[in-house]
């Protein structure tokens, strides 16, 4: 084994804090390690460990040379990754997350011709309404609303526009009447969304400075598929996102009410981390979800 090899097994050790999980982590033996190590301080003429049973710890003079080791093994792994994508052929597990609502009703019957594009993907989804930290979970790309993207460095792609509107089931309708104008909802049972103030102001116009009330109501759901839900079953009036309600409307499950009421819009978007070289499966499913969504009017999609 060459000397390179060896500072990176020697990089390997000190990240580690030890020879046997570092032999762990390389598919080696510990002996084979330890005697990659000797074999580098006899080349370099230096004690570059303190062995004892607790662990191993670098001496003066390996920690320095192990910021050496630790910058060419930087070089290493980059260019590795560049070989590795070389091909551009998009393979290997994608993390995605995505709000509930979208990825119940538009992602998910989105994902066969995805994966059939992309034979050498496999795709993990995890659907969630918070906050998402693409970084520190691990995500390669996340669905959410572009206001619930929080860090500048985190480049983003607008998929589509989504419109809201306000529906209700005949059932709820029959029974407490229908809302002639604005004025008249907070009179109404209107549904919430849990913990998110900002979401259950209703505007009149459809700008966001509008005048507007916050929704009040005995129910409350955590996601915009809850409160989806619960209208469909009657329960209060509730305010959609257009292509999760307008299925609903041709099949009279849903009323749409004050037909000519324009809510403010927002944008959904894909969020992925800044990088030089995205990888390909991520690239690809960018690249599909704007394909896919940003032509087509929301009321069109799937119900």
């Amino acid at each position: 084994m060459d000397i390179s090899a060896q500072m990176l097994i020697f990089v390997t050790v000190v990240d580690q804090g030890s020879i046997s999980a570092a032999a762990r982590s390389m598919g080696q033996t510990p002996s084979a390690v330890s005697k990659q190590i000797g074999l580098l301080e006899d080349q370099v003429h230096y004690r570059l460990l303190n062995r004892t049973r607790t662990g191993i710890s670098p001496t003066q003079e390996g920690r320095d040379f192990y910021e050496k080791c630790r910058a060419m093994a930087e070089k290493f792994k980059e260019a590795e990754a560049m070989i590795h994508n070389l091909d551009g052929i998009p393979r290997g597990t994608l993390k995605v997350a995505s709000t509930v609502a979208f990825g119940k009703s538009q992602l998910i019957p989105a994902l066969p011709a995805f994966m059939d594009e992309n034979p050498e993907v496999q795709v993990a989804l995890d659907l969630k309404d918070r906050e998402i930290d693409l970084q520190s979970e691990g995500f390669d790309a996340a669905i959410c609303f572009a206001e619930q993207r929080k860090n500048p460095d985190i480049v983003v792609r607008r998929i589509m526009q989504s419109r809201r509107v306000l529906c209700a089931a005949p059932s709820y309708l029959e029974r407490s009447g229908v809302p002639k104008s604005f004025a008249d909802l907070p009179h109404h049972n209107c549904l919430r969304i849990t913990g998110n103030s900002r979401r259950n102001v209703w505007n009149e116009g459809n700008q966001n400075n509008c005048e507007g009330f916050e929704a009040q109501g005995r129910f409350e759901g955590n996601s915009t598929d809850v409160v989806f839900r619960a209208a469909l079953a009657g329960i209060g009036i509730s305010r959609l996102p257009c292509y999760m309600a307008s299925r609903k409307f041709q099949s009279g499950e849903l009323v749409q009410i004050m037909p000519k009421y324009a809510a403010p819009s927002t944008d959904i978007v894909v969020m992925f981390p800044e990088k030089r070289n995205l990888a390909p499966k991520t690239r690809a499913f960018v690249d599909f979800l704007v394909r896919r969504f940003r032509k087509v009017q929301d009321c069109q999609m799937t119900g």
